[in-house]
């Protein structure tokens, strides 16, 4: 096992009708900016409980952080939160609310160009230098909720880059599972969807000695397998909604990474569809990750065949079953209804693969993955095999 430190200090208070907590948890007498998206909170309730719950502070609201939160929108909020002498914030809403909110927390007291957080993925470890913040979840997917990463668009030059850092760690989380009741499938099979392949980028690498998690990652897994499809059909069944919600928590708050190796070239690659197309998030992880697989085959097997042995129950050589594994994860991901072509999601993908290997270049991007074996060759021809 490789050597870690664990560190996650976000409180996560877990259940329904647990916003009711809200006003225990913000720090006395804060001045609080509640930062939230295009507006769904209105229509299930949430805004009105988090409003109520948040009486006798002082509130300013900064509403249309955009999914797949936009540099731009997100300086707008940096200058209310430095003009207003703003201490807290509240990020009510999915994923992209919380990322949107972990940048605005990072910028205020930044010195020089916010733009470079993104350009540089400066690591923010002094909380001195962050302001501190809380969230209501309402989407689970990204387990953003949980740890101290954060992925923005730059819609100038359409690019969608991370940053992070131990100071960026909401200081609670409230996740109430009754919320996804409102939520359209199209999100809830992305939540499914999203936290699956954080599971992957961190379990289908080599083969090691990380027994323990590997075991939990198999878990989360299974679990997502089970409760998925149905969740999406049947959102109000709370022991559907409670497992989906902590499995995507689960999926990325930093658990099953320590110890052991990690990937994330398919969410390197994804995240570029997303700032050309448009196309969810989720959506450019099943297009991606499977022909990543493939492509990388070799490096794989080994994990490949350990996942299809004990996710699938395959049987055969190691070679069958782990491509029967690639096969088995496609078929999950059109269950979950995702798309899994880049010609099913935008017509116009015919040199997608060449923009994003001179973007990667340009970048320094040229050795990726857990053994950093996946060159820019091997980019072009994953995205290739992705039309």
């Amino acid at each position: 096992m490789l050597d870690f430190e664990l560190y996650n200090p976000t409180k996560l208070v877990f259940g329904k009708g647990k916003i009711d907590k809200l006003a225990s948890l913000v720090p006395v007498k804060a001045k609080i900016l509640l930062a939230y998206g295009g507006g769904s909170i209105f229509k299930n309730g949430i805004y009105e409980q988090a409003i109520k719950n948040l009486a006798g502070f002082e509130v300013i609201e900064f509403g249309g952080i955009e999914a797949n939160p936009h540099f731009e929108t997100l300086m707008k909020a940096v200058e209310i939160v430095r003009d207003k002498k703003i201490d807290f914030i509240l990020a009510v809403g999915g994923g992209s609310v919380i990322d949107g909110v972990k940048f605005i927390s990072a910028a205020v007291l930044f010195e020089g160009n916010p733009i470079d957080i993104l350009k540089k993925r400066i690591l923010f470890k002094d909380l001195s230098k962050v302001i501190p913040f809380g969230t209501v979840l309402t989407l689970p997917a990204t387990g953003t909720e949980m740890n101290s990463g954060a992925v923005v668009t730059i819609v100038a030059t359409q690019e969608k880059l991370d940053f992070g850092g131990s100071a960026m760690f909401p200081k609670f989380s409230i996740c109430d599972p009754t919320v996804i009741v409102s939520l359209p499938k199209r999100q809830l099979q992305n939540g499914v969807v999203d936290a699956y392949v954080h599971v992957l980028e961190q379990y289908l690498t080599y083969s090691h000695d990380g027994y323990l998690q590997d075991r939990i990652s198999e878990g989360i897994l299974q679990t997502l397998i089970q409760v998925g499809p149905s969740v999406v059909e049947n959102p109000a069944d709370y022991t559907l909604a409670s497992n989906f919600m902590w499995s995507c928590t689960m999926a990325l708050n930093g658990l099953i990474q320590k110890g052991v190796p990690s990937d994330w070239a398919t969410h390197m690659i994804g995240h570029e569809l997303t700032a050309l197309y448009g196309i969810d998030h989720a959506r450019t992880l099943a297009i991606i990750g499977p022909n990543l697989y493939r492509v990388m085959f070799e490096t794989k097997k080994g994990k490949l065949a350990q996942y299809g042995k004990r996710i699938f129950n395959l049987t055969g050589s190691d070679d069958e079953i782990a491509n029967e594994a690639i096969n088995k994860t496609v078929g999950f991901f059109q269950t979950m209804g995702m798309k899994t072509k880049l010609s099913e999601c935008t017509g116009d993908y015919t040199k997608t693969a060449d923009f994003i290997v001179d973007r990667f270049e340009e970048r320094g991007w040229k050795a990726l993955g857990e053994k950093q074996n996946i060159t820019l060759e091997k980019v072009k021809k994953i995205i290739e095999m992705s039309f």
